[in-house]
């Protein structure tokens, strides 16, 4: 067992989505804070990079395209960089194939990932991984934590730490600025990828007035692709004078204005949970499965009237009948 004055070299491995990639960072901190002289890397997909790039408990990020199992040219490339990195130990967080061969093509004699139950260790990823954690925490957070009491840290303190810099606030800054949002504003975030996990357009514009009347806030309305940016158009046109489409903002600046907001409310996606690291009070909207993924800490409140437990493939393809039980009465009472 290494003491506090050891360097090991540990590499999280975490190559998505962006909302497990947040709540991966308390995995970093707690590493970090227990060996402070450590190597600490952690492979990603690019695409979730930017929400890890830069921070301040992480000495190396490695990105790799959504594609690279596919290409051997990249799968040997991405294996001498690993190897060059002589690593200790990885930790597989995400439970996959796709996570765990890379952890074993490091060569790292020690790879630790979650035994198969409950939904962790799937695919062949306890086949590669040779130290198995049980998973026994309910939430996510708390989950991928204990995957590192072999390495002897238990309970540790959560942190999230999400990195802001200068051109990030001052992007947000510009917007608030520029639309007189000085005296507070509301995140409604309306969109989701899958239907499962996505309220009505309607409801969304129904809360953007009662909280304009109720309490003279204004509502911005992100958005990521054009689908998107359109349902947020419909949802502004209805409440013209409550609601605005916030213009296109990387992921990184969404962070820095979701720390100015008063208040979020959204479904079970990456802003959610991006929004609850940066310390925001989050309203988080979901239709089923909310015990692995609610809003996580004490500025949180999660609506759900269905607790029906489904995989990720099933959800995927519901409609969402379970969001539908949410009432606009019961999210306004809630702001």
């Amino acid at each position: 067992m290494w003491s506090r004055s050891d360097a090991p070299r540990i590499m999280i491995v975490r190559l998505s989505a962006i909302g497990d990639s947040i709540l991966t960072l308390p995995v970093l901190n707690a590493l970090r804070d227990h060996f402070p002289h450590a190597r600490l890397s952690w492979l990603i997909a690019d695409y979730c990079a930017p929400i890890v790039r830069g921070h301040e408990s992480l000495d190396e990020l490695v990105e790799v395209n959504r594609g690279w199992l596919k290409s051997p040219r990249t799968i040997k490339q991405v294996r001498r960089r690993l190897h060059d990195m002589r690593l200790d130990v990885t930790i597989d967080v995400q439970g996959l194939a796709k996570s765990a061969l890379p952890a074993w093509l490091s060569g790292a004699k020690r790879r630790i990932g979650f035994s198969r139950a409950d939904r962790e260790g799937r695919e062949f990823s306890t086949w590669l991984n040779n130290e198995l954690v049980h998973p026994s925490a309910l939430h996510v957070v708390d989950r991928n934590l204990g995957l590192l009491k072999p390495l002897g840290i238990d309970n540790p303190t959560v942190r999230f730490d999400v990195p802001e810099h200068p051109s990030e606030i001052k992007a947000a800054s510009d917007f608030i600025e520029s639309r007189t949002l000085r005296q507070g504003f509301v995140v409604l975030n309306i969109n989701a990828a899958w239907l499962s996990k996505r309220w009505t357009m309607e409801r969304f514009a129904q809360v953007a007035k009662y909280l304009a009347d109720r309490y003279g806030l204004a509502s911005v309305l992100p958005w990521g692709n054009e689908r998107e940016r359109e349902d947020a158009e419909r949802v502004a046109a209805k409440v013209p004078s409550h609601a605005m489409v916030l213009p296109k903002f990387s992921l990184t600046q969404l962070g820095s204005l979701f720390r100015r907001a008063r208040l979020f409310v959204g479904s079970d996606t990456g802003p959610l949970h991006l929004a609850s690291a940066v310390g925001t009070r989050c309203i988080g909207l979901y239709g089923r499965a909310v015990d692995r993924s609610g809003v996580y800490g004490p500025q949180g409140i999660v609506i759900c009237h269905n607790h029906t437990s489904s995989d990720d493939a099933m959800r995927r393809n519901k409609d969402n009948d379970a969001m539908r039980l949410i009432s606009v009465d019961e999210v306004c009472q809630a702001c």
